[in-house]
């Protein structure tokens, strides 16, 4: 049985289409400003792959998950990730990392259920939109400033205001501190939050981490320092949410 999960994030829309168990496809386009136009540009695309999509039963989440006409339910990203991420993982019991373009979620999972969960969503520190701030204010993309950032040391951002912490980064540049001394201590400033984060659901195992940054190998390997745990991730971790809801439509 075929079916399609989408997840339609600040940022980037992402939908899969499943059959029982298996990825038939996957896409990720910008939200843009419509949550509305996401969601029919997302279901034309598919329609012109020629998935009938009055036929295929849908689930959204996300952000704009109520902007899906198409969805016969919407579903919250906590159950959606924590059953996409245990999916792609092929584990029951370990920690999800959801960094957002404007929320952080950490859900501990265990036997393949949601067991509790902590969400950062008052303070864009610690999430994607505050390394696109503090990227921009260097004059680089978000992965380039991830990649660079290995290779600094020896800064550290004492604001958790991005506002402040956006400051102190343009302060920087101008005492003429190098750009990856810079970015390895903007780094360092969302690992420290994330991992405080971790911190406030129960640990053990293994930690996977979903979301934007996902393709960002270093901040895997900072929170696997910071944590003491192995963080997995790969290219389909941005698509937890949407393969949970695809595998929850199977249900319908």
């Amino acid at each position: 049985m075929r079916s399609v999960g989408i997840d339609i994030g600040s940022s980037g829309t992402k939908y899969v289409v499943m059959e029982d168990q298996a990825l038939l496809y996957h896409r990720t386009i910008p939200t843009g400003f419509s949550s509305v136009k996401a969601a029919q540009q997302a279901k034309e695309d598919m329609e012109a792959r020629g998935y009938d999509m009055a036929l295929l039963p849908c689930i959204s989440t996300g952000y704009g998950r109520g902007s899906v006409p198409y969805a016969a339910k919407t579903l919250t990203e906590i159950t959606c990730h924590g059953r996409g991420a245990a999916y792609l993982m092929q584990k029951e019991t370990f920690s999800v990392i959801d960094i957002g373009g404007q929320d952080t979620k950490v859900i501990r999972m265990e036997g393949g259920s949601v067991k509790e969960f902590t969400m950062n969503d008052k303070c864009a520190a610690g999430t994607g939109r505050f390394l696109e701030v503090m990227a921009s204010a260097m004059e680089l993309e978000p992965e380039a400033l991830c990649r660079i950032a290995k290779r600094g040391g020896n800064v550290h951002i004492s604001s958790m205001c991005t506002t402040f912490a956006e400051s102190e980064v343009i302060s920087l540049i101008g005492q003429g501190v190098s750009r990856q001394d810079i970015a390895c201590g903007i780094v360092e400033s969302i690992v420290n939050k994330v991992a405080s984060q971790c911190g406030m659901v129960e640990s053990g195992g293994s930690y996977y981490l979903t979301g934007g940054l996902c393709e960002c190998p270093y901040i895997a390997e900072m929170l696997s320092r910071a944590l003491g745990a192995q963080v997995e991730t790969g290219p389909m971790a941005r698509y937890a949410g949407a393969v949970g809801a695809a595998l929850y439509a199977r249900e319908l």
